[in-house]
């Protein structure tokens, strides 16, 4: 499958003009693509754009489902059998953050080598395999942990999607548009969290019994649907290439390495909370069914683009450290639940927590194109500044998601060290503080390179 031959470049068709209609060749390959212009965009490209961008939410909401698909089941296992030390739930939570938060950065260049469309197919039916393997191994109670260790790894393969998603649709829109197509695609696949949470258990135990198999059989069918989708409704762009340069440029600016830490403090306490928070009510507070943790996945994926509309309005660098502010209260609010045992406090704790989280996510992003378009003049600068900007996304989504894997493996330490887990919410207060300092005199501070760039 190779790339187009000739490909007409970007930008050739002046507004008015006689544009070249999107055109496909074998394998669904659109040959000419040129959102910039704005008869092409009318003539039928936002309608494709549009196109992919739906059927490319729903793949990643499905891939943000399976992700998460073992932060519900872990709290139902020792109904059903299982003997686990709450370390190893810990692990089992954790362990597909950090598979998925690796394979981001592969997971970007599989679309301009492969294509959109034959990307997300494949990527969705690469869902069947955790699925499966979830469903065998919620039945086989003595099955070894090492081996539920490997087969809750392969959950990561839904982690991996959200970057070959919104790589794949950032090619498809204007510069105008892209903030609002990647916005939605984001939050879609944000919403998958909240959405597995809140389905699965139901799932699980409609009639009598435990059935914890049903929590990995649902989604064959609609990962196989998804794949099918893709396939018959996609489209590869041959002008899409994978930019290698962007990434270098992006990794060699500190400021992708400053926004990545923050973006740890925000995309990442968004995952980590999201997995821990059914086996935190389950052990903390066990007289509360966990049916009720779905809500703080939601709120967090529903809060997101606020934090991007906020941003816009007031700079992302402030409302992020608004909301690591708000990150370190929330954090102060647990403990002070914790040591009361006051559940309704520990909710509404965790509530502000996936509040800020939520929003931070949104500002933190809207800081990147921000920073990277500071004190550059000049179309060639600005059109280098926009490619190490979209190197950087791709460096911070992937390191960001990180906190998925660092937050369940900090409250299991606590609770193996000090029988708590108050150590580790002191610890993740520390780690907002630090953030939020870091925020402060990079990008806020009066004699600050950038305090003057609305950043």
């Amino acid at each position: 499958m190779s790339a187009p031959t000739h490909l007409p470049a970007p930008g050739a068709h002046s507004p008015g003009a006689d544009p070249t209609p999107p055109h496909h060749r074998s394998g669904r390959w659109l040959e000419h693509w040129d959102p910039e212009d704005p008869t092409f965009w009318r003539g039928g490209g936002r309608a494709i754009a549009h196109r992919n961008l739906a059927l490319s939410v729903y793949a990643e909401l499905l891939g943000f489902c399976v992700w998460a698909l073992w932060s519900v089941v872990v709290p139902l296992l020792p109904a059903a059998g299982f003997d686990l030390s709450l370390d190893q739930q810990f692990w089992l939570i954790a362990l597909p953050s950090l598979v998925g938060a690796t394979l981001r950065i592969p997971y970007t260049f599989a679309v301009p080598v492969l294509g959109g469309r034959n990307w997300t197919a494949v990527s969705a039916l690469l869902l069947l395999v955790p699925s499966s393997a979830l469903a065998w191994a919620v039945t086989h109670p003595s099955t070894p942990f090492g081996v539920l260790l490997l087969l809750a790894a392969l959950a990561g393969l839904g982690g991996g999607s959200f970057a070959s998603s919104m790589t794949n649709i950032s090619f498809f829109f204007p510069e105008a548009q892209k903030g609002r197509a990647l916005g939605i695609n984001a939050a879609g696949g944000n919403l998958g969290t909240g959405l597995v949470q809140l389905a699965v258990p139901a799932l699980v135990t409609a009639g009598a019994g435990l059935h914890l198999a049903r929590a990995g059989l649902v989604f064959i069918p609609l990962s196989l649907l998804a794949a099918v989708l893709a396939w018959r409704y996609m489209d590869n762009l041959g002008t899409a290439r994978a930019d290698y340069r962007s990434f270098a440029a992006a990794a060699r600016n500190r400021h992708t390495w400053v926004i990545s830490f923050l973006y740890i403090g925000t995309f990442g306490s968004f995952i980590g909370y999201s997995g821990a928070f059914p086996t935190l009510l389950r052990s903390q507070f066990p007289e509360v069914s966990t049916s009720i943790a779905f809500v703080g996945a939601l709120v967090g994926a529903l809060t997101r683009p606020l934090g991007g509309i906020v941003a816009d309005r007031l700079g992302g660098a402030r409302v992020t450290l608004g909301a690591l502010a708000l990150l370190a209260a929330g954090a102060v609010a647990a403990v002070a639940a914790l040591q009361a045992h006051s559940f309704p406090l520990f909710f509404g704790a965790f509530m502000v927590l996936f509040t800020a989280a939520g929003i931070g996510n949104g500002a933190t992003y809207r800081m990147i194109p921000a920073v990277f378009r500071a004190g550059v003049h000049g179309e060639r600068q600005l059109a280098r500044a926009r490619r190490a900007a979209a190197g950087c996304i791709g460096i911070a989504g992937a390191v960001g998601a990180f906190g998925g894997f660092l937050i369940p493996r900090g409250f299991a330490a606590a609770t193996s060290t000090y029988g708590s887990l108050v150590p580790a919410l002191w610890v993740f207060v520390a780690a907002y503080v630090t953030m939020a300092a870091t925020t402060y005199a990079v990008y806020l501070r009066r004699g600050a390179a950038l305090a003057s760039a609305g950043v």
